[in-house]
């Protein structure tokens, strides 16, 4: 499966991006910050895949997941190329008798084998992970 992400530079540090979806957004490298810079949006991209499998997991493991929110704060190296060194990534998990061991599974499922975005950037990165559930 190929996919396909078009940039078009609209002024200074400002793109246009657009995926194989055919959705676009804008890209800011721009003290301005009209949107997501190219570094946020790996980050983001992380945090949605994760969100993505963790949900999916949790509903196949019939838990009662009424929200889920990740947070994903990340170090960058001081020198050049500035990856990402360190990720820690927090699941906030709402629903009803949420059992944790059903989320620390879905969790290290995600980070192991389904989450690309994860294990890629874990290729640079160490990353954390930890969560809470709240009833409701």
């Amino acid at each position: 499966m190929t996919v396909e992400a078009k940039v078009t530079w609209v002024e200074e540090r400002r793109f246009i991006g657009q995926a194989s979806s055919g959705h676009a957004i804008v890209v800011d490298g721009s003290p301005q910050k009209l949107g997501p810079s190219p570094m946020e949006l790996l980050l983001i991209g992380m945090a949605g895949c994760t969100a993505y499998d963790v949900v999916d997991i949790l509903h196949k493991k019939r838990q009662a997941v009424t929200g889920l929110e990740v947070i994903a704060r990340a170090g960058r190296a001081e020198e050049h190329p500035r990856v990402y060194t360190e990720i820690d990534v927090e699941y906030i998990v709402r629903g009803r008798e949420i059992k944790p061991k059903a989320v620390e599974e879905a969790i290290r499922l995600s980070q192991e084998k389904y989450c690309s975005a994860s294990i890629m950037l874990g290729k640079t990165a160490q990353i954390t992970t930890h969560y809470r559930i709240e009833e409701g």
